[in-house]
């Protein structure tokens, strides 16, 4: 870990490419290396967010999955590897992370996202990111994320198509754009409908693009938006994403 701009040789040429960016600079990446951001799911999502978050120089990274990787994971989950099926997913990250960048620390949460643990993992990050695959999981961040007032950078998907929105305080939450009684369960999953492995790749990517966005205060922030990516078709499109009046949890606070 670096203090201030104090950054050693490895690291000055570790993240030469970004310090060249007048947007992150010398600075930016000081500040990228000091701080925090929870992933939840080290899947289909969670891989290309937590290797790009981690070559990025993003210093603590908890990631909560309690989840084993499976021979069907590889098409997508580019985090694990064929060496280490029957593995926790969160062990499988901490190896690789470790192989990619010395400078970041990944703690490892093998445990299921609940009411019990969710106030005490979102309280001291950063930035909240969540590549989990299910209506329950992202009601229960998103809840926890506005009660603790963090910003929540959240990504779907599903076959040939992704989303992608951010969620800042004070604005529209996760439940206005799906409130619960509108979503009619989860749907069908991957290992139902199938995804294409380079869709999760893309969206993860976008994600972690968003991530250090919010983390480094640059750029067009996607909070109040919808980002939707067909890739049959090519087409990206953003909508607006007004707050409900009638949201149970940010009602009022649009």
């Amino acid at each position: 870990m670096v203090s201030g701009l104090d950054f050693t040789e490895a690291q000055t040429h570790r993240y030469a490419r970004h310090i060249l960016l007048p947007e992150i600079g010398g600075v930016g990446q000081a500040r990228l290396l000091q701080s925090r951001v929870l992933v939840v799911g080290a899947g289909g999502l969670g891989s290309p967010l937590i290797l790009y978050l981690a070559a990025a120089g993003v210093g603590t990274l908890t990631v909560v999955d309690d989840d084993v990787v499976e021979l069907s994971n590889l098409q997508r989950q580019v985090l694990h590897n064929t060496e280490r099926l029957g593995q926790a997913k969160v062990d499988s990250a901490v190896a690789s992370i470790a192989a990619l960048n010395p400078d970041v620390r990944l703690i490892a949460r093998r445990e299921r996202l609940s009411e019990a643990n969710v106030a005490a993992l979102v309280a001291d990050q950063d930035v909240v990111a969540d590549g989990s695959d299910n209506f329950a999981t992202r009601f229960l961040v998103n809840d926890a994320c506005r009660r603790a007032g963090r910003t929540l950078v959240s990504a779907a998907i599903r076959r040939f198509e992704g989303q992608l929105a951010t969620f800042r305080p004070g604005g529209p939450c996760y439940r206005c754009l799906h409130p619960a009684e509108a979503t009619g369960g989860d749907g069908p999953s991957c290992a139902e409908a199938g995804v294409l492995g380079a869709v999760a790749g893309a969206l993860g990517a976008m994600q972690a693009i968003e991530v250090v966005k919010e983390l480094l205060g640059i750029g067009d922030s996607l909070a109040g938006r919808l980002l939707r990516y067909d890739a049959l078709s090519a087409r990206v499109s953003i909508v607006r994403l007004p707050p409900d009046p009638a949201c149970p949890v940010c009602g009022g606070h649009g």
